[in-house]
């Protein structure tokens, strides 16, 4: 745990202001000013009611008295300023003048408070021992008019110093308090940060597995196609050129595939290379290992099978035209959604609505409603680190996802860019 470093001595947690904080020195110069402040004033009544005292009882004050009162007041004033580097040797110094000076009353409360914020409890021992012995002394140099035993002298200074001792230790224990609800608060902070930066790391480890098991596909198709030609020199001619066509997509595909996958993982952005068939559909193209939209009916089944009624609603105009790896990253989605419905909503039904068109965009919504506890308050579903996946697969395409609660429904809602 970190200390004041103006505090030898000190206990109580230091939280280091940022090097040249002008708003850090000025709520220091503040924070001394004011209780400066509020000492002179103790300083001031106590002084004041001493002259009051003598004169109600026709008492001179000789004027040396005074200046000597006000002098060792005044450099206990200044004594005070340097506490924070030697607590206890201010402490010692500003209660000792307690015997020659009623001004100092304010700056010896100001010490004992702060020395006992630290509750090193041998020095407070200490300098409450030169208190009381300083009180003493007072009344014996300067009689009070009505005179009161030594016992009441002294019980009365006990009292008076436990009083100001407990009031540091109390602030010291808040300030520690508090320091350690920041150290527990940022200790969280830093592992929600972590947790995230976990789950991201996965998502996008789960992307370059999906973007490998594409391009082994794809390239495993180009070298077989490649070693028929190269062995097969029977073959007539249209054969030839459709195997030779079959590389060339493959081949184009291949490097789409590799170029978002780059894109991704290394934060650069740009389109598939011109030419290139990315998503394409016609004869001869290769199956893809990995679901896409295509497959959003089969889906859907599946969940139906298993509890969860999906309704299912497409209405993107020109769904062939959209390229491959947007049609896969709404699959997923929907596919960790109704994941999710089926998690923390089981046998509640589903509502997966698809929209877009070109140069829009795509539309991913899932809704369900939201479950009801035994209070009869809704409770949406918790969002865990699924949801923030998909929020991450979704910003890697290019565009954004929300998940919120409404009207009695939990929804999410995605939008992806048409060209990825």
């Amino acid at each position: 745990m970190l200390t004041d470093p103006d505090d030898p001595h000190g206990a109580v947690p230091y939280r280091p202001e940022p090097l040249g904080s002008r708003r850090a020195a000025w709520r220091r110069v503040w924070g001394e000013t004011w209780r400066l402040a509020v000492a002179l004033a103790f300083s001031l009544v106590a002084l004041g009611g001493m002259l009051v005292e003598a004169e109600a009882a026709h008492q001179e004050v000789p004027e040396a008295q005074i200046a000597l009162d006000l002098l060792v007041g005044l450099v206990c004033c200044g004594l005070v300023l340097l506490r924070r580097r030697w607590p206890t040797t201010v402490a010692l110094l500003v209660t000792a003048a307690s015997a020659v000076s009623v001004f100092a009353v304010g700056p010896i409360t100001l010490a004992v408070v702060s020395l006992a914020t630290h509750r090193r409890w041998w020095r407070i021992v200490a300098v409450g021992a030169v208190f009381v012995v300083g009180g003493w002394t007072y009344e014996r140099l300067y009689p009070p008019v009505e005179q009161m035993g030594w016992p009441v002298t002294l019980g009365g200074g006990v009292v008076l110093y436990s009083l100001m001792v407990w009031i540091g230790a109390y602030i010291g224990l808040r300030r520690e308090y508090l320091a350690g609800l920041h150290e527990r608060l940022a200790t969280a902070e830093r592992e929600q940060a972590s947790r995230v930066a976990q789950a991201r790391a996965n998502e996008r480890a789960l992307i370059a597995r999906e973007m490998h098991d594409v391009l082994a596909h794809r390239m495993s198709l180009v070298a077989m196609h490649a070693g028929a030609l190269a062995y097969r020199t029977d073959l007539p001619p249209e054969q030839v050129a459709e195997s030779a066509a079959l590389v060339r997509d493959s081949a184009h595909e291949a490097l789409g595939e590799l170029r978002e996958v780059l894109g991704v993982l290394r934060g650069l952005d740009g389109p598939a290379p011109d030419g290139a068939p990315v998503g394409s559909t016609g004869p001869g193209a290769p199956e893809r290992p990995q679901p896409t939209l295509a497959e959003l009916p089969a889906l859907a089944r599946a969940a139906s099978d298993a509890g969860t009624s999906v309704r299912l609603v497409d209405r993107v105009t020109e769904p062939e035209a959209l390229p491959t790896a947007v049609s896969r990253t709404a699959y997923r989605i929907v596919q960790e959604t109704l994941t999710n419905v089926r998690k923390h909503a089981p046998g509640l039904p589903a509502s997966v609505v698809l929209r877009g068109a070109r140069g829009q965009g795509l539309w991913v919504t899932v809704t369900n409603p939201t479950v009801v506890d035994a209070r009869g308050a809704p409770a949406a579903p918790p969002s865990g680190l699924g949801l923030l996946g998909l929020t991450e697969r979704a910003e890697l395409a290019g565009g954004s996802l929300i998940a919120h609660e409404a009207e009695g429904r939990f929804v999410v809602r995605a939008w992806l860019p048409w060209d990825a």
